[in-house]
């Protein structure tokens, strides 16, 4: 896991675009249908410009997208690090950079939503990396790490008790795309949730299927101490987990 934060890490690869000829109206219609404010124009696949809700509003009716969307923009390079790229939305007042490749074509789309979530999962190797260490040291045995989509259903909760408050928050960030991967011990297919029991319900009643997450996976089997206190609690699914709704949640990332 690299330390330094590319936009092509974090950018939106279906990104929504426009050509120059495209009407007026199906770019209000786009709008409307799509949630966003802001498209780029596209000519021959290069970026020519972009076009927001500002721009319908502020200038006159007109037939086709070329003739009020702004051609004073500002690009990103998908190997860009990350900070710069937000450093220059910052600095300009911009909430939005088209990406594009050594060819100068649109790729996709940088936002203040995706620099926020890179700086959010930024923290998440640290923790990672104490976990591994920590399970290597207690069992004496070899990991590996892999980041992986992992089915909700196979996962195993480890923690009796969830919050309402934190489960709230934690539905925000999944919506928005702001929550760090969760942590899973892969015991010969055992997947044991370590580190992201708010994330994965929120997930779960979301009705996803799968949850980004940070795999170690043990070269032996051995039944962990997790495992061990899960049974005695009786804790084998998310069902058998209780939200707790009339106490505010620990300040803590479990």
């Amino acid at each position: 896991m690299s330390s330094t934060a590319l936009v092509k890490d974090y950018m939106t690869k279906n990104v929504i675009s426009v050509d120059y000829d495209t009407p007026y109206e199906e770019v209000i219609r786009l709008m409307r249908g799509s949630g966003h404010d802001g498209f780029p124009v596209k000519a021959n696949g290069e970026v020519v410009g972009m076009v927001t809700a500002f721009d319908l509003l502020i200038k006159s009716w007109t037939i086709n997208v070329e003739d009020i969307m702004s051609t004073d923009i500002v690009v990103a390079d998908q190997d860009m690090n990350i900070n710069d790229a937000a450093r220059v939305m910052f600095r300009m007042g911009l909430s939005r950079l088209p990406v594009i490749n050594k060819e100068c074509k649109l790729i996709g789309i940088i936002t203040n939503t995706d620099v926020v979530r890179s700086n959010i999962e930024r923290s998440t190797p640290k923790k990672v990396r104490y976990f591994q260490e920590t399970f290597e040291q207690l069992y004496c045995i070899k990991t590996t790490l892999k980041r992986m989509k992992v089915p909700i259903r196979e996962l195993r909760p480890t923690h009796n008790n969830i919050y309402a408050d934190e489960l709230q928050g934690r539905t925000y960030e999944l919506k928005n795309g702001l929550a760090e991967p969760i942590i899973v011990i892969n015991v010969v297919g055992r997947f044991i949730l370590v580190n992201g029991h708010h994330r994965t319900m929120a997930a779960l009643k979301l009705g996803y299927d799968q949850i980004n997450s940070y795999v170690i996976t043990l070269d032996e089997d051995i039944e962990l101490g997790l495992e061990k206190t899960a049974d005695k609690n009786g804790i084998h699914h998310f069902r058998d987990m209780k939200i707790i709704d009339d106490a505010t949640s620990p300040n803590c990332q479990f």
